[in-house]
């Protein structure tokens, strides 16, 4: 999971239900874009604007990450929600719907980038739906900045595990992890994305929700930078199935994991 990797071009088709991007919805842009600028050395240029002010950010030239600035009339959280790709946008959102979750969002275009939609699996987690047109999603994966790994923190993964395999071709498969809940999520036989019950260990002001995991060079010295620019270390350093990990949060409150020297998930042998 360290190799820098790119699309295979500018409309490389991702398969559906891949995680292809991550999106933080905030209060203050500017204060956002100096935490992240300084932490993961990120640039920012202008997106599209249709939920309102909302910037790309770059690493080396290339999109990696997207900020947006919360709209007033709409209630969504202050937090990193991953996109999951797909070729129809508006049947993935009819799927959702049909399954239990809901729809807060679109589905909408996105000037040429592409269309999307904002949801909610039955348990509340947010998660967004991607069909990329001009824009495929993250650009860069594999160095440090940039996201490694999505997983959804929730009661248990049973019942949440049904939905994600009905709307998109998830295969599934527990995670070897010292008898912790876990499934990772398998797209054409490699892990995507995990789903991590814990029971009534869920923060009750939160519930469960989605945590983006981003590569790190030094996790000392990114937890270091976490505290001197402004944000918050909530979970120490320590090993877990992505490698050695902490959980953070920046100055609004918007929870992520820095990992240094990322690894997939060990998971069973596919029945």
């Amino acid at each position: 999971m360290t190799e820098a990797r790119e699309p295979a071009g500018p409309h490389a088709r991702r398969v559906p239900g891949t995680p292809c991007w991550v999106s933080l919805m905030v209060h203050g842009l500017d204060a956002t874009e100096e935490f992240y600028g300084g932490l993961f050395g990120w640039e920012f240029r202008p997106g599209p604007q249709q939920l309102g002010p909302y910037v790309r950010a770059l690493l080396d030239g290339r999109e990696v990450a997207g900020v947006g600035r919360l709209p007033t009339d709409r209630r969504l959280p202050v937090a990193w929600t991953p996109y999951l790709a797909s070729d129809d946008v508006d049947r993935t959102a009819d799927m959702v719907r049909l399954c239990g979750g809901t729809v807060a969002v679109g589905p909408l275009d996105a000037a040429e980038a592409g269309r999307m939609a904002i949801a909610a699996d039955p348990s509340g987690a947010v998660f967004g739906i991607w069909q990329g047109a001009g824009h495929t999603g993250t650009a860069l994966t594999g160095v440090p900045g940039t996201p490694v790994w999505n997983e959804l923190l929730t009661f248990g993964t049973e019942g949440v595990a049904k939905f994600y395999r009905s709307v998109f071709p998830y295969e599934e498969e527990p995670v070897v992890s010292a008898g912790a809940d876990r499934i990772a999520l398998l797209l054409e036989g490699r892990p995507v994305a995990g789903l991590h019950g814990v029971g009534q260990d869920l923060p009750p002001d939160r519930g469960p929700h989605w945590r983006t995991y981003f590569e790190v060079a030094d996790l000392e010295a990114t937890l270091r930078r976490v505290t001197g620019l402004g944000g918050r270390i909530l979970r120490p350093a320590h090993d877990g199935p992505q490698g050695r990990v902490a959980t953070v949060a920046d100055p609004e409150g918007a929870e992520f994991s820095v990992v240094q020297d990322p690894r997939l998930p060990v998971v069973r042998e596919p029945r």
